[in-house]
């Protein structure tokens, strides 16, 4: 989405929706987002953030008819293929999420949240190896993210590589001591580690 094209009252009313957003408001957010849509229902810069505050507040189905939206009027909303492909991999339809995730990472590459999910909508695909690959590149960009440090370490440990894993989980639990899903993952590790040994 071109913001030059946008008039700056316009921009700045996005804009506050934007901060409403990472402030975690986005009930309110939506608000001032609904009322750009009515004077304006082809503002897809409007409908890329009710997408993403839609998701934020676990409404899928209207993130989702958001997103579709922004992307059939610019189909360079990266934002809307993310989002799109994010959903449909929540859905675990593999193939669909590919595409959209691979769309969204055409328009807007080395953004490390979209080859996150596009590593692991791969990997789930059975395409291990650029699965791996792809969940490298994320963390190469973003190294202290302990989303991607666990998917990756996930992906590793179905394919049976535990020093890899453990050291993906300990690193993310160094980032973040009380992350659940990091301390369940480290467990695994350890409970292959023992099968494996007893084998």
């Amino acid at each position: 989405m071109d913001d030059t094209t946008l008039p700056s009252e316009t921009i700045e009313r996005l804009e506050k929706a934007e901060q409403l957003k990472l402030d975690g408001k986005h009930e309110e957010a939506l608000k001032i987002l609904e009322k750009l849509l009515i004077e304006d229902p082809e503002n897809a810069a409007a409908l890329e953030e009710v997408a993403d505050n839609e998701l934020s507040l676990s409404h899928f189905e209207r993130a989702e008819a958001a997103a579709k939206h922004a992307v059939a009027i610019d189909s360079g909303s990266y934002t809307g293929h993310y989002i799109i492909g994010f959903l449909q991999s929540r859905r675990e339809e593999w193939k669909l999420a590919v595409t959209a995730l691979r769309r969204a990472n055409t328009l807007q590459s080395n953004n490390p949240e979209i080859l996150r999910c596009l590593g692991w909508a791969l990997f789930m695909d059975g395409q291990y190896a650029q699965g791996i690959v792809t969940l490298e590149r994320a963390l190469n960009l973003d190294p202290d993210s302990v989303l991607i440090l666990c998917d990756l370490g996930m992906e590793y440990l179905q394919m049976k590589n535990l020093p890899k894993a453990r050291a993906l989980f300990t690193r993310a639990l160094e980032i973040e001591p009380k992350n659940h899903r990091a301390q369940e993952c480290l467990r695994a590790v350890e409970q292959c580690e023992r099968l494996m040994a007893v084998h």
